[in-house]
C-alpha cells in the first residue's frame, strides 16, 4: 500500500503538472520554432503574443459571463477562444505588414528580425499592461475538479489522494487535438507542403510557383492561434498576468531549440522534457520518500534540490548544455 501511496503522490504532484505544463510549453515552443522555420528568426515577441491572446479571450470571457452565456461545466474561456484567437490574428498581421513585411522585402539578417521583435516584444507588453492591467486576473469558472483527493481516496482506499483539475485535462486533451491538426494540416493540405517547401528550400519553392505572402499569412495565423491556446490554457490553469508570459519566453525558447529549432515534434518533445525537468528537480521528495524507506530512514528535510523560485534556472541550464553539445537539438533541428 505504501508504494500504491508513493506512486499516488508523485502522479499528483509531478506527473499531471509536468504533463499540463509541458502541453503549454509545447504548444508555445510549437509557435516559435514555426516562425523559425518558415520566417527564418526568433521571435521574442511569442510571449508577449501569449499575453495579448489570452488578454483578448479574458475580455470576451467577461463579457460573455456578464450577458449570463456559459457551458457549465466547461469554463465559457473555450467559447471566448475562437473570438480571441480572431483578434490576435489580426494583431499579428497587421504588425508583421506594418514592421517585419519591410525588413523581408530588404532581405535583412536573421539578427535584425530578432532586434525588431523585441521591439515588438516592448511595445506590446506595455499594450496589454496598459489595457487590462498587471495584476493577477482569474476567469476561470464551471466545475473545478475532474477527479477530487476524496473520491479517489473513497474509490481506491489509499491514503494518498489524486486531484486532477479540469484546466489540466482540457489542457492536455486541447494539446493533443491541436498538435493532431496540425500534423494532418502540414502533411495532406495544399497550403502545409507549401510552408514546408517553403521552409525547405525558398528559392525553389518560389520557382515552383508558391506564394510567399500567402504563406508568410498562414503561418501568422496559425501561430496566432497556438500563442492564443497555449496562453489560455496556462492561464486557466494558474491565472493570468502579463509579466508572467514574458517570463515563460525562457522555457518555451528552451523547449524548442532542445527538440530542434524549425522541428514540429521537436518541439513537442522539448516541451515535455523542460516541464518534467522543472517540476522534478523543484519538487520537495519528502512525501514520496517517507512512502518508500522503511521506518527510521525518512528524511526530515523537504528533499528538495531547488526552490520553485528558481524553475526558471532549470530551463536555462539545460538552454546552455543543449547550445554547447548538441546545438541541434534532440530531433535535429537547424542549428542555433
Amino acid at each position: 500500500m505504501d508504494f500504491l501511496n508513493a506512486v499516488v503522490a508523485l502522479a499528483n504532484y509531478v506527473v499531471v503538472p509536468a504533463m499540463t505544463y509541458g502541453s503549454q510549453l509545447a504548444l508555445g515552443a510549437l509557435g516559435v520554432t514555426l516562425i523559425y522555420g518558415i520566417l527564418r528568426f526568433s521571435n521574442f515577441a511569442h510571449g508577449d503574443t501569449m499575453a495579448f491572446g489570452t488578454m483578448a479571450v479574458v475580455l470576451f470571457t467577461w463579457a460573455f459571463q456578464a450577458m449570463g452565456i456559459s457551458i457549465a461545466p466547461l469554463p465559457t474561456a473555450l467559447i471566448a477562444l475562437p473570438f480571441g484567437i480572431a483578434v490576435t490574428a489580426g494583431m499579428v498581421l497587421g504588425t508583421d505588414r506594418l514592421v517585419y513585411r519591410f525588413y523581408r522585402v530588404q532581405k535583412a539578417k536573421p539578427v535584425i528580425l530578432v532586434i525588431v521583435s523585441m521591439g515588438v516584444m516592448f511595445v506590446m507588453n506595455g499594450l496589454v499592461r496598459f489595457i487590462i492591467g498587471v495584476e493577477d486576473q482569474r476567469f476561470s469558472d464551471g466545475a473545478r475538479l475532474i477527479l477530487s483527493a476524496r473520491d479517489f481516496k473513497q474509490m481506491t482506499g489509499l491514503d494518498e489522494g489524486l486531484v486532477i483539475k479540469t484546466s489540466q485535462g482540457l489542457t492536455v486533451l486541447t494539446a493533443v487535438v491541436v498538435v493532431a491538426w496540425l500534423y494532418w494540416f502540414l502533411t495532406h493540405t495544399r497550403s502545409g507542403k507549401s510552408m514546408r517547401a517553403y521552409s525547405d528550400n525558398e528559392d525553389l519553392a518560389l520557382l515552383s510557383g508558391i506564394n510567399p505572402e500567402r504563406v508568410v499569412m498562414i503561418t501568422w495565423i496559425i501561430v496566432a492561434a497556438l500563442a492564443t491556446i497555449a496562453g489560455t490554457l496556462y492561464g486557466l490553469d494558474k491565472s493570468f498576468k502579463p509579466f508572467t508570459y514574458f517570463q515563460l519566453l525562457l522555457p518555451i525558447f528552451a523547449a524548442a531549440i532542445v527538440g530542434g529549432l524549425g522541428s514540429p515534434l521537436g518541439a513537442i518533445a522539448g516541451g515535455f522534457v523542460i516541464a518534467f525537468s522543472e517540476v522534478t528537480v523543484t519538487y520537495a521528495w519528502k512525501k514520496v520518500l517517507v512512502y518508500l524507506l522503511p521506518e527510521g530512514l525518512e528524511p526530515t528535510g523537504l528533499v528538495q534540490l531547488l526552490s520553485t523560485d528558481y524553475k526558471f534556472a532549470v530551463s536555462f541550464v539545460i538552454l546552455l548544455i543543449v547550445l554547447l553539445f548538441k546545438p541541434t537539438g534532440l530531433f535535429a533541428g537547424k542549428s542555433v
